[in-house]
């Protein structure tokens, strides 16, 4: 048995068709804003704040191992709804998200673990969807897209204060925008150029000090529409660090808009 503590984006309903497929047993701790998964008999409604719940429920079920998918917003804090245990452990969560909201996912993972249960890789049951270092479309990136490549890489090793900011936009040399918590669609709608076209990078790593079980980046062919509406020549990710969705479609729109997809 396994749970699948989910959110939104199509993660995870990539990783519940796989299971379904194996035919391996699971239920949900659905966390979605939407409530995406109310239909499935084997979904339960709960609030990030109701952690005797969540345990309760994982135990009951002799559910000793999770796994992460799609995103969670951060919630608002004064209108959680709260159990016992959650009032017990909303003071770790709070502290944790003042440092962002890869930190409050390694607390909650840090509280299942002092309830004995163990947190899986979101890509355990679906590592097709992670890319291996090379170029994956037929264009290629070029010396000023190296350039472009390398500034957007040293420039998110460098922010490690910022625990939110997983990508960055460069443009012919030039910082454009760091992601900030409004997220990817966001920092691409903002450094939009109408003077240059197919020019520029996304790049997409993991925040620093990440747990890689979870909350990888993630890619999909909204992401390359949205850089090719931005002007952006091309995306890069880590390899096996992210979550690559749609990748023959993504392949496929990059090759005919003369866009390149590299793996680092």
């Amino acid at each position: 048995m396994i749970g699948l503590i989910f959110g939104d984006t199509d993660f995870p309903n990539k990783i519940l068709k796989t299971i379904k497929k194996k035919k391996i047993k699971y239920l949900i701790i659905d966390l979605s804003k939407s409530k995406k998964f109310k239909k499935d008999s084997k979904s339960y409604l709960v609030s990030i704040g109701q952690f005797g719940k969540i345990i309760n429920i994982l135990k009951e079920n002799s559910c000793k191992k999770v796994l992460f998918a799609g995103k969670v917003n951060k919630p608002n804090f004064s209108k959680l709804k709260l159990d016992f245990k959650g009032i017990y452990y909303i003071p770790r969560i709070i502290k944790a998200s003042r440092l962002g909201d890869a930190a409050i996912l390694k607390e909650i993972i840090k509280i299942l673990a002092q309830n004995k249960i163990k947190t899986e890789n979101s890509l355990k049951f679906n590592p097709e969807l992670t890319l291996k270092k090379g170029n994956y479309s037929n264009l290629k990136p070029n010396h000023m897209d190296q350039l472009n490549i390398n500034k957007a890489i040293k420039t998110l090793k460098s922010l490690k204060q910022y625990s939110y900011s997983q990508g960055v936009v460069v443009r012919n040399k030039k910082v454009i925008l760091i992601e900030g918590k409004g997220g990817t669609k966001k920092l691409l709608e903002k450094s939009k150029s109408n003077k240059f076209r197919n020019h520029g990078v996304l790049v997409k790593f993991p925040k620093m000090k990440q747990d890689l079980r979870v909350d990888l980046p993630t890619i999909g062919l909204k992401t390359l529409k949205q850089s090719k509406t931005a002007g952006l020549k091309g995306i890069v990710v880590k390899s096996k660090q992210h979550v690559f969705l749609d990748k023959n479609k993504c392949i496929s729109f990059a090759n005919k808009n003369k866009m390149f997809i590299s793996v680092k």
